[in-house]
Formats: structure tokens, sequence, C-alpha cells
């Protein structure tokens, strides 16, 4: 034991400044699993996905060798992605890579410490309660769940098994982003009263994958594996392939990057979950037999619940038809704004000595002030090695070493995924969506909304 505790306390000191991590008490049952300096910590690859193959692997990749971690396993439930999964990780690791053909295989091998997770959105949940449950840490992409039912399995798995798991919302590993919390927390910047979150994209393209979905049989899958547990379809290589265009299995543009924004906004307030949503929208352009909606607007109530008065507004906006590819998080208060695009804190809009001297008040400017240490912010789901996820990913490996919590821990998925599926309820229903503190449940029109 007196060993252990010298190896932790040398791996916390040699932690980078980047790492972020918050303080984390241990068990005596995790303080056992704390491996050692020079244990090779080996990982699995579920779901050889396009995000894998664009951002995880460089990003893991930037850092494998330091932290002595290595892949070796892929599972696939299709034939094509679990060999090219198997071939690129045995070129970039120079040894032999196992693929298996699922999840199931891939555990009872007992060949991995850890996990990628980055299969479909619907499964994300489902397939990290099989990863902690195995014993293995996880970094598992975002949306954390598209159902409550699945959101709370998978938040009581892993506060059961006690596993590191990151959530992929890489802002949480963005000094800018870290600037900006420390500067709302620290009370310089007044009461949040608005926020403003858009992304738009002008790609027809996008979520499309016309050259695979040729390429897919049917007796190449395991196409009710892939269902899990959303209803029966048959078997569609473009609900597979492009799911983010289809409900159920993704709700689409709250699911891919409402769900990055709205994470920032739990942050900054200390607040879990909305008071209420409103959302509406349509598929106005791309009409190609999609599901999911190519524009959506909402609208969340944000504050206390017993105490209505106090809160701020937060709207959401999003098009596929026209746009630059620069999203925008800007926070207002009295005295002026933080803008996450600029990366700067300004009077702009506060309240000015003119407009205050008529009703007595005294001016609220707030200073000019640049966030330090700033990362720009990069929208592309396909974004390689950027510095955000790059941070993260090297943040998930020190706490998987370290067993501190990371900096994107799986209650802050489980809080985008209740603001997730308000945003799916409100716009399916088109009633206002509230939530159920003492069941966990979202509501719409008086009933609990099932995914």
């Amino acid at each position: 034991m007196e060993r252990s505790r010298r190896t932790f306390i040398r791996q916390a000191a040699l932690m980078g400044a980047g790492a972020l991590v918050a303080k984390n008490s241990f068990s005596a049952k995790s303080y056992k699993r704390i491996i050692g300096a020079n244990d090779r910590v080996r990982v699995g690859v579920v779901g050889f996905s396009d995000r894998h193959r664009s951002s995880h692997i460089p990003c893991f990749m930037n850092h494998q060798k330091e932290m002595n971690f290595e892949v070796v396993a892929v599972s696939d439930i299709w034939k094509l992605r679990r060999e090219q999964g198997a071939a690129v990780w045995k070129q970039k690791m120079n040894n032999d890579v196992k693929a298996f053909r699922n999840n199931e295989e891939l555990y009872d091998s007992k060949m991995v410490d850890a996990v990628f997770i980055s299969t479909a959105d619907f499964q994300h949940a489902q397939h990290l309660i099989q990863a902690v449950n195995a014993g293995c840490d996880a970094y598992v992409e975002k949306p954390f769940a598209e159902s409550m039912e699945d959101a709370r399995a998978a938040l009581k798995a892993v506060k059961a098994t006690g596993k590191i798991v990151q959530i992929g919302s890489q802002r949480r590993s963005g000094s800018n982003y870290h600037a900006a919390e420390e500067f709302i927390k620290s009370g310089k910047f007044g009461p949040i009263t608005m926020v403003e979150l858009t992304w738009n994209v002008n790609q027809p393209g996008r979520w499309r994958r016309p050259d695979l979905v040729a390429q897919l049989k049917e007796e190449d899958i395991d196409w009710k594996r892939f269902l899990g547990n959303r209803p029966f379809e048959k078997f569609d290589p473009r609900i597979y392939l492009e799911y983010r265009l289809f409900w159920p299995y993704s709700s689409g543009l709250a699911g891919q990057w409402m769900s990055h924004q709205i994470d920032t906004v739990h942050w900054f307030s200390g607040l879990s979950h909305p008071r209420s949503v409103t959302a509406n929208g349509g598929i106005y352009q791309w009409k190609d037999g999609r599901r999911n909606w190519d524009t959506l607007m909402a609208a969340f109530d944000y504050g206390p619940a017993d105490d209505l008065t106090k809160g701020f507004q937060v709207t959401f906006g999003s098009r596929m038809h026209n746009g630059d590819e620069n999203p925008a998080e800007i926070y207002y208060s009295n005295g002026g704004e933080l803008n996450l695009i600029t990366n700067k804190i300004s009077p702009k809009g506060g309240l000015t000595a003119g407009a205050a001297k008529a009703m007595g008040m005294q001016a609220n400017l707030l200073p000019e002030i640049s966030l330090k240490n700033t990362e720009r912010v990069v929208a592309s789901a396909n974004t390689g090695g950027d510095a955000l996820t790059s941070a993260h990913v090297r943040n998930w490996m020190e706490c998987v070493r370290s067993r501190a919590t990371p900096n994107a821990p799986v209650e802050a998925g489980y809080s985008h995924s209740i603001a997730n599926i308000m945003t799916t309820a409100a716009a399916h229903t088109g009633s206002k969506a509230t939530f159920n503190e003492k069941t966990q449940e979202v509501m719409a029109n008086g009933k609990v909304f099932k995914a």
C-alpha cells in the first residue's frame, strides 16, 4: 500500500499544467486500481467511425508514447470497418491489433483496460454500460444518451463501478473556457441574463455517406445488434451510416452540436438542466429523405426550480443550409458580454452612465479583457488533431493513471442529455418540455416523453 501511495503521489506531481483535473477522493477499491507508472494501458476501439479516424487517432498519437498507452483491439459490427480499423491501428502501433465482431467478444478476451466509444449516437450510453461493467475506463463521444432511460442506466453503472469516464465535450479542456468559467464564477461578470448559441453550416454532404452507403450489405453487419433497444426497422444502409439524419437513432442538431454548447451553460452557471424548453424547425432545404430537421430553434429557461424570479434565457439556433462554420457562444450580463467567438470580455451592451442616470442608478460596465491562453474553437466534426480534443484525450489518459476526475465527467454528459432530450421532446410534440426532478423524466403534454 505504501508503494502504491508513493506511485500515486509521483504520478500526480508529473501531471501537466494542461490537465486541469478536479480533486477526487479515493475509495480503497479504486486506490488499488491505480495503474503503475510503468504499466502499459491497453486500449480498445469500440466503433471505427469517421470521428475516431479523423480525431481520436491523431489526438491519441500526440500523447500515447509519453503516457504509455497502446491500442490493441478494434470492435465493429461491420466487416469493412472492422478490418480497416485493425489495419490502421496495426500500422500506427507497429504491433498486431485484434479485430472483434462485437463488444461481447472484445470484453470476453480480457485484452483491454480502457476503450474509445464512438458508435452511433443512440448507442453511446448502452456501450458505456458494457465497458464499465467489463472493468474498463472509457472515453465516450457525445451525446451521452438520447433517452432518459439510457442516461439513468449509464450514470448508475459508472457510479457503481467507479470507472474513469470522459465525455467527449472537449470544450471542458480548453484554457479559454476555463478562463471564462473562472471569470463568471468569481462574480465579476455579474448574474448571467442571457446566452445566445448558434451553429450554422452550408454543407449538403454533412452527415451523408453516399459512397459508403453503396458498399454496405446486410450480410456484412449485425443489423439486429445495431438496432439495440430501438424498435425494429428493416435494414437500411442510410440509417446505419447516416444515423445523424434519422430519429430515433440520433436527435440530429441537438445531440451533435447543441450538446457541446449547452454543456458550457451548465458548467458556467452551476445549473444541471433547464427549467423548460420550447423548440421548432423543419426540413427546409435538404429534402433527401432525412427525418431530422435541417433547421432548429430552441429557447431555454434556466434558473432555480424554487424561485422563478431568478434565472436567464438561452437560445440555440442551427441551420445546415447557410453558414460559415463559426459556432457562436455569447454570454450577457447587465455589464456587458463574454464572447467565446472573439475570446473577449467587453462592456458592449452594458449599462452606460447616460442610461443609468435617468433612473438614479450607477453605470455598470465590464472591463475590456482578453481571456488568457485562448484556443479558437473549430466547428468541423472532422477536426483532426485539434488543440481542444488533443488536450481532452490527454486529460482522460492522465486520469486513467491518477484516478482523478476528468474534465468532462459522467455528470456533465447526464446534464447535457437532459437538455437534449427536453429539446427533442419540445420539437416532436410542439409543447413546452419540463423536467421532473423526482422521477428524472422529461415531460411534454403532461406525459413522460419516450424516445
